[in-house]
């Protein structure tokens, strides 16, 4: 009677050690391993973190809910460019008006500051759209990658790349109705479907090289052909350099709030996942933190 005393009181200790291990996915709960480290809490609506070698989820709360995903949109708009056959990274893009007064008529938009009538190659587009998260860089991309005899029609079917890209990644519950998340009433995706975005956009080592700069110079040829000298592109991801923190993208919008779409890697382990609607920058920080440190512990 003593021993079996003892089992039983053994196995309620395991289940309350599996309970407390306890994952949140979607609103539900799913159990984690009985020697996991404690699941942490996050602000965001949403989040998501994987291991980035395996596609293994580690941890998701939410992660399946469609939400706004503002800035983090250029990830697909790099994915698309980046997928490109026989892209050349040199090929330069005369810079229009069209793209400033975009930049004007959204509320002065975060940009570039790229000058009209300036070349600008696709490379530098490239830093231009993921570090200052330059929605000129992101229309001139769109405008160029595009396919269609009006900018309008190259830019809308530039957002059909996007989409179908997104299907092709198994982005099921993902849609795209611009191409720098400026959203006209139907962009959205979730914090899993954006992880699995940046995991397929982290193997090309022209767009893992962008998203890991903390800043870059640009040199562009002006309309007379000489050199101008852009002022430096500083990264809007503050936590580059931490803890391993390689990239990728932040967002932020009055109705998205605060995102981040992250990868990681350190002593081996990599780790990716993704943020939306977190309340404040600052609990987005803290949010990414504790996911980075938490997907590293589950990682063996």
């Amino acid at each position: 009677m003593i021993t079996a005393s003892k089992g039983l009181r053994v196995r309620r200790a395991a289940a309350v050690a599996v309970t407390t291990g306890a994952v949140l996915v979607t609103g539900g709960l799913t159990a984690a391993p009985a020697q996991a480290v404690t699941v942490p809490t996050i602000t965001a609506k949403s989040g998501f973190v994987m291991n980035g070698a395996t596609g293994k989820a580690l941890y998701a709360k939410y992660a399946d809910t469609k939400r706004l995903t503002a800035s983090t949109t250029k990830i697909m708009t790099a994915k698309v460019v980046l997928s490109q056959t026989n892209l050349n990274l040199d090929a330069k893009v005369t810079i229009q008006k069209a793209y400033s007064d975009y930049i004007i008529a959204n509320n002065y938009a975060s940009n570039a500051k790229l000058i009209v009538g300036d070349k600008v190659t696709v490379r530098q587009l490239l830093y231009g759209l993921m570090l200052p998260s330059g929605c000129d860089a992101a229309y001139a991309l769109a405008d160029k990658f595009g396919t269609g005899t009006t900018r309008a029609a190259r830019v809308s079917n530039f957002i059909a790349k996007m989409n179908n890209k997104a299907k092709q990644l198994g982005m099921t519950h993902t849609h795209f109705d611009s191409f720098d998340g400026i959203s006209k009433g139907s962009n959205y995706s979730t914090a899993r479907d954006l992880t699995l975005l940046a995991r397929s956009a982290m193997k090309s080592t022209t767009f893992k090289a962008v998203v890991k700069a903390k800043s870059y110079t640009a040199k562009t040829i002006t309309k007379t052909g000489a050199t101008r000298t852009m002022a430096p592109w500083t990264n809007t991801n503050t936590l580059l350099g931490w803890n391993g923190t390689l990239g990728v993208k932040t967002g932020s919008g009055t109705e998205a709030k605060y995102c981040l779409v992250f990868a990681a890697t350190l002593n081996g382990k990599s780790v990716m996942g993704a943020v939306l609607t977190s309340p404040t920058a600052a609990d987005r920080t803290t949010d990414v933190k504790k996911l980075i440190n938490f997907g590293y512990a589950k990682i063996s």
